[in-house]
């Protein structure tokens, strides 16, 4: 498998640059996880925070832009290539912290770029 940016949106997904996906649903492989809240397009830093309610105890879970696998616009979905499990068990997401942590583009190349052919660190 070849090796994806993980903080950029893949070619062929539906995302157009600029579109505001806030409020848009977000599905899993195998469900729903949640609405998204935030959504960022900087230049090799692009991902979507996502509100994930009740399923993971109203916690927020940041997502890098190459999890998404599909933009449709028409039904406000957004479709990512992971499960509800992989999501889970990824880096915790803390606002507070997330622009002042030097490190956590790190954590989250370490947990999702290995599923994309990346170094695992």
């Amino acid at each position: 498998m070849s090796s994806v940016d993980i903080w950029a949106f893949r070619t062929g997904t539906g995302h157009v640059s600029g579109t505001d996906l806030i409020g848009f649903k977000v599905e899993a492989t195998d469900g729903h996880i949640g609405k998204i809240d935030r959504l960022s397009e900087e230049v090799d830093d692009s991902y979507l925070v996502v509100d994930t309610g009740p399923w993971i105890f109203g916690k927020h879970v940041l997502l890098p832009a190459g999890t998404v696998a599909r933009v449709d616009l028409e039904e406000e979905v957004v479709h990512v290539d992971r499960t509800k499990d992989e999501i889970k068990h990824g880096p915790e997401y803390v606002a507070e912290k997330h622009g002042e942590d030097p490190d956590y583009r790190e954590r989250y190349a370490g947990y999702y770029g290995p599923f994309y052919g990346g170094p695992i660190l």
